[in-house]
């Protein structure tokens, strides 16, 4: 279903699928990506078939995202998560799904009081990119890596060091960043189910 998240009057198009009464999970597309990102849609249909719901949405807008510097702005990344967090509404249980540096601003956007999300994953994820809210960082979290994708595996085993949440390093055999070889992002979307399944009450 076609949505508007519409963060102090910034219009941005998302897709809304899955059951209207499941735990919904929200995605933070990485470097400059959108709601349209092919990796990520099939993700969002592998959890809608767990049965999830999944809202994908466009980060930033169009003029913004022609601005590389905004693609990195972690903050504003951060800020529009939490918009979506908050245009959902509290009466469903709400996880992340980051990629690249949308996973540090999914962890900075769940890190920050009074967040109702109760669980993010990162997909091939910058989670050192979320800096100081490493440091409160008490929702549970997968970091799902590469194993071929090895100065990436390096960063986030030296941020989940600073987490003191329940964390997991989960190491995907043979896989590069954009876990393009077969059957690998199958593997992604297996372990975010799971641990979705395992930390959210739908």
């Amino acid at each position: 279903m076609d949505v508007v998240v519409d963060p102090d009057g910034v219009g941005l198009p998302g897709l809304l699928d899955g059951p209207e009464e499941s735990a919904v999970i929200v995605f933070a597309h990485g470097s400059g990506s959108s709601r349209l990102s092919p990796r990520n849609q099939l993700v969002a249909a592998a959890l809608n078939g767990a049965g999830f719901a999944t809202l994908l949405f466009d980060l930033l807008t169009p003029n913004e995202a022609a601005d590389r510097s905004n693609v990195f702005d972690i903050v504003l990344l951060a800020d529009r998560v939490d918009a979506a967090v908050r245009w959902l509404g509290t009466s469903r249980a709400i996880g992340l799904f980051g990629a690249s540096t949308g996973a540090a601003a999914a962890i900075v956007a769940a890190s920050r009081p009074g967040s109702p999300v109760g669980a993010v994953v990162s997909r091939g994820g910058r989670p050192d990119l979320a800096g100081d809210a490493l440091g409160v960082a008490i929702a549970p979290t997968q970091l799902i890596v590469g194993s071929r994708d090895e100065q990436v595996l390096e960063l986030n085993r030296t941020a989940m060091e600073r987490m003191p949440g329940p964390v997991e390093l989960a190491v995907v055999a043979g896989a590069t960043h954009l876990f393009e070889e077969p059957g690998t992002l199958d593997e992604v979307s297996d372990l975010a189910a799971g641990f979705f399944a395992a930390h959210l009450a739908s």
